[in-house]
């Protein structure tokens, strides 16, 4: 009986319990495992690397459990001395997308990642867990840590570079913590660094629902000065090696753009207090990649980089899926059926009855709900084609932003105006698939490049991630 008590207390959320637990079980410092994750489509495989010290501890002290159900991973943190769950978190990852591409069927690959959670006092279980397709969890690796072992180093890292505050609201537990990189800057160009990293951090908080919750978030910048400007680009047979080892063409789609060397980007990062953190790369390029909990980036000269950077924070901080799908990704299944997505935005419409943002339809509003969707395609095909060509050309990236603007303007209009435009409903198209999976609306900044924001149920998701770093 006690131990079911002692369970519902740490799930409750109550702020004076919650502060007792974070005493009871955690100092002030942040630890971090890292391990290497192996495998093709049908093996996994996990193996710890190091457990360190990650710089002071930055998040929440009362949302210690996560119930937001979010994440292809999840990780859960056991006090050995009474094998309750103490500290856990969902996430995603670069090995959770790879897996899902045509590589992954033929050939092993093995991608570097992170847990962090509040530095424990006394030993503990790390429980590592993937979601199976209907939507449970099952563990995939567990190790024990013992916080005063010699193969556990609490030594800390020299600053990796000059830190900057945008914004300071209140102290890092009791907000959302924004951490800004810089890469492909040289000494010359971080003052441009300064002024890209306020105007796209202005745009995120110019969009709603950011806009409203500006005083719940601290965001500061890193200055990495380097030798030569920009980031590697394989197509452009143009190399660079930069600290964060930010690059384009992941997964061989030349607009993503991610770090693949995890721990060096963590290293770098634990100079200042974070949760979420987007990496600005000082490239013309249209490019840019956000996974939830783990990192976002965008290319910040295009003419489409606001656009970019909250799109990408979408992903990396609420989980938001991609809600296009005639792009060219690597991801595309075509497959008939599809698991219900974990993703608050998206849905397989296994249930109608039970479409997870059903209390946002209005009465008369059918589902699935009908909208212009061939003309879209086709033209949007059309357009996908051009930039291809265009692409192979070696035109200007000013020209390529032209044809993207040509088709916002187009997508503007056709979107806004159709009989259930503005209405939340199911929409077939989404996460990359023609078939079998919808959004909930006609527009949103996650399907289209359209001025038009975050939809409702977007919205409501970023809210809540909000509150769950920033409430006491």
């Amino acid at each position: 009986m006690r131990r079911i008590l002692i369970a519902a207390i740490l799930f409750s959320g109550l702020n004076a319990t919650a502060d007792d637990t974070f005493t009871r079980y955690f100092t002030g410092k942040t630890m971090r495992v890292d391990y290497y994750h192996t495998g093709k489509a049908d093996q996994e495989i996990v193996s710890l690397d190091s457990v360190v010290s990650d710089g002071p501890w930055a998040g929440s002290r009362t949302r210690l459990i996560d119930d937001t159900n979010l994440g292809k991973y999840l990780f859960v943190i056991y006090d050995r001395s009474n094998n309750l769950p103490i500290y856990s978190r969902g996430f995603a990852s670069v090995y959770g997308e790879w897996e899902t591409t045509g590589e992954a069927t033929t050939k092993y690959r093995t991608f570097h990642e992170s847990l962090r959670f509040p530095w424990p006092k006394n030993s503990v279980q790390v429980v590592l867990k993937k979601r199976s397709n209907d939507g449970s969890f099952h563990e995939i690796w567990s190790t024990l840590i013992e916080p005063s072992s010699r193969f556990v180093n609490a030594g800390e890292t020299r600053a990796a570079g000059r830190v900057w505050s945008l914004l300071e609201s209140g102290p890092a537990a009791q907000k959302v913590d924004l951490l800004i990189l810089s890469d492909g800057y040289t000494e010359k160009e971080i003052p441009k660094f300064h002024a890209d990293a306020k105007r796209l951090v202005d745009k995120l908080f110019a969009t709603e629902p950011f806009k409203r919750r500006k005083s719940d978030f601290n965001v500061r910048a890193i200055d990495l000065p380097l030798a030569t400007t920009g980031v590697h680009q394989p197509r452009t047979r143009e190399p660079r090696r930069t600290p964060l080892g930010t690059q384009y063409n992941i997964f061989d789609s030349e607009r993503y753009v991610l770090t693949l060397d995890n721990r060096a980007f963590r290293d770098i990062a634990s100079s200042a207090p974070y949760e979420f953190v987007e990496i600005l790369v000082n490239e013309k390029q249209y490019g840019g990649g956000g996974i939830f909990n783990d990192q976002a980036t965008t290319s910040v000269d295009t003419g489409f980089a606001e656009y970019v950077f909250v799109h990408e924070f979408g992903h990396h901080f609420a989980a938001l899926a991609d809600e296009y799908y005639t792009s060219d990704v690597a991801f595309k299944t075509g497959a008939a059926e599809h698991p219900e997505p974990w993703e608050p935005n998206v849905t397989a419409l296994l249930d109608p009855e039970k479409l997870k943002w059903k209390d946002l339809v209005e009465p008369g509003t059918p589902i699935p709900t009908p909208w212009e969707k061939a003309e879209f395609e086709k033209r949007s095909e059309a357009t996908q084609a051009k930039r291809r060509k265009m692409r192979n050309d070696g035109v200007p990236e000013t020209e390529i932003d032209k044809l993207f603007s040509e088709q916002r303007d187009y997508e503007t209009k056709s979107l806004g105006g159709q009989k259930y435009s503005g209405k939340v409903g199911a929409f077939e198209g989404a996460s990359y698939e023609y078939k079998g999976l919808y959004r909930s609306e006609t527009d949103c900044i996650m399907f289209s490049r359209d001025e038009v924001g975050f939809c409702r149920v977007c919205s409501r998701a970023i809210e809540r991630i909000i509150d769950m770093y920033s409430r006491p």
